[in-house]
């Protein structure tokens, strides 16, 4: 096999990747604000260099760990792009690298290996302290990586298959040592993009950033069998300055997820989510919601702004889920331009949500839900109760804002049945029908007029240290916005800190 140059000069290059390399080896990431973000990888590689063969049957798992390998050498010397040809390239768990761009050409598909040996059991997450499928460890995810900076996943639409199915029978049939792995997970890593690309038939999650910053998911297919076991989209968890959007999910169970950790592992741990925005999201997953929030959330969740939410065939649209021994809190969210259709609930908000990692959890740990403000949400066939909202006795979820709702019900719910469902719950409502129920107070004006203005919500959604090009938003470096990399935004102001520019790329609003 011939070694490997890893330059990107077009002596060094074979000739069918110069065409990718003039195209693709400047990448631009394009911002919410239409600019973009380049990173120039200076070393290109193609599988096939490292003897990988692409039929779907030959084992693939050495060529990739050797080619990240290699160039993993070369992240101080102007980073590295592994280059995916078309083709079924089977593969084992392997682990990815800093400055490092992964990039799929069209009709590339990476599929998971279902050789168990494959993948070890290794650690559970310090926030869960055990699997969530059971006690113990889980297995290896299958692509992954810990304590990275500058990660881009993407492509030309290639596809990424976990062989799912493999695993949710042997879970089904209770033939598993631990929790099954994520298609994709990284842990402890900052400045991440994926993009482009299709995720189908993880074991379990499908896209996990835990314990990231700066993460961008961004025109990302997601598809499972709606019947398949706990297959969520995207969960951000204990995460912060995450934007998810055009990404579209049908799945077995929450099309996109946020979490911050499992009861008092969760608690001790103590990383929030924080500053989220999840924007064009598509959604089918008739028994989960589009958007959920928990049920994991005992480090906090707060800033969190879902907008241009569609959803079909699916139980609910935004459900908040926690429940006595979580503790942590929820905090500031914010839901606008919502159409759903054939859902089962509108509006979801469960406080007695049960299952614990073990007898450690602390029943006086109690969840604090407050500020939540959903608005211009329509709905058509609707075949359950509008809102099913209830809190937890001596802990009333609070400050619960609804605005311009409209939901129609199916041609066979009866016109007399109770429509709203609300227990130790307090907000108000304006222009709701059909009628909310007294826990939420009809009021004659919007809720943005009755209280403070609206205080803007950053967004830090590149690295600091990358130039941003293209028209709009701040013309120079990002440190200049560094500011947004505070936790509470309350101090910030995205025009001063980038005067005569609108920068939307750092900023949502609440």
């Amino acid at each position: 096999m011939k070694k490997p140059s890893g330059k990107a000069n077009g002596a060094a290059l074979p000739f069918h990747l110069v065409g990718l390399w003039t195209v693709a080896v400047t990448l631009f990431v394009v911002t919410a604000n239409g600019s973009a973000v380049g990173h120039r990888r200076v070393h290109v590689v193609e599988l096939t260099e490292f003897g990988a063969v692409g039929d779907g049957v030959t084992s693939n798992t050495k060529a990739f760990r050797e080619a990240i390998s290699h160039l993993s050498g070369l992240a101080s010397s102007g980073g590295s792009m592994l280059v995916v040809p078309s083709g079924r390239w089977l593969t084992g768990p392997f682990n990815l690298t800093s400055h490092f761009t992964l990039f799929l050409q069209r009709r590339a598909v990476i599929v998971a290996s279902t050789d168990m040996e494959e993948y070890p059991i290794v650690a559970p997450l310090p926030s869960y302290g055990r699997g969530r499928d059971m006690p113990g460890g889980r297995y290896s995810n299958f692509i992954w990586g810990s304590n990275l900076t500058d990660v881009i996943i993407t492509g030309e639409n290639g596809t990424i298959d976990g062989q799912g199915e493999f695993w949710w029978d042997k879970f089904r049939n209770n033939e598993l040592k631990a929790t099954r792995g994520h298609l994709l997970e990284l842990m402890f890593s900052k400045n991440i993009v994926v993009s482009n690309l299709t995720f189908l038939n993880s074991p379990f999650w499908n896209l996990h950033p835990v314990y990231c910053k700066n993460v961008v998911i961004t025109h990302v297919t997601v598809v499972s069998p709606v019947d398949s076991p706990n297959t969520d989209g995207i969960n951000p968890d204990s995460s912060s300055h995450v934007l998810i959007e055009d990404c579209s999910v049908v799945s077995g169970d929450d099309c996109v997820a946020i979490k911050s950790g499992w009861d008092e592992y969760g608690i001790r741990f103590g990383i929030p989510s924080a500053h989220i925005t999840i924007r064009r999201l598509s959604c089918v997953s008739p028994d989960s919601a589009a958007v959920a929030i928990g049920s994991e959330m005992s480090g906090g969740i707060r800033h969190v702004l879902a907008e241009d939410v569609s959803a079909f065939d699916t139980e609910s649209a935004i459900r908040i889920k926690t429940g006595v021994g979580r503790g942590g809190f929820v905090r500031h969210i914010r839901v606008r331009r919502v159409r759903l259709r054939n859902v089962r609930y509108v509006f979801w908000i469960t406080g007695n949500y049960g299952s614990h990692p073990d007898g450690g959890w602390d029943p006086r740990a109690l969840p604090k839900v407050s500020g939540i403000r959903y608005s211009d949400v329509f709905a058509e066939n609707v075949t359950g109760l509008v809102g099913r909202m209830e809190g937890i006795e001596n802990d009333v979820f609070v400050n619960i804002c609804l605005e311009n709702v409209t939901a129609l019900p199916n041609n066979v719910v009866d016109s007399s049945s109770p429509r709203w469902k609300c227990i130790n719950v307090e907000g108000k409502a304006y222009r709701v029908s059909p009628r909310p129920c007294a826990g939420l107070v009809e009021t004659a004006k919007p809720c943005s007029l009755l209280g403070p203005p609206a205080r803007p919500l950053a967004h830090c959604l590149v690295p600091n240290d990358v130039q941003q090009v293209g028209g709009g938003g701040c013309p120079t470096r990002t440190s200049e916005c560094a500011a947004c990399a505070v936790e509470e935004p309350s101090s910030f102001n995205v025009e001063e800190a980038c005067p005569a520019h609108s920068c939307d790329a750092l900023r949502g609003v609440m």
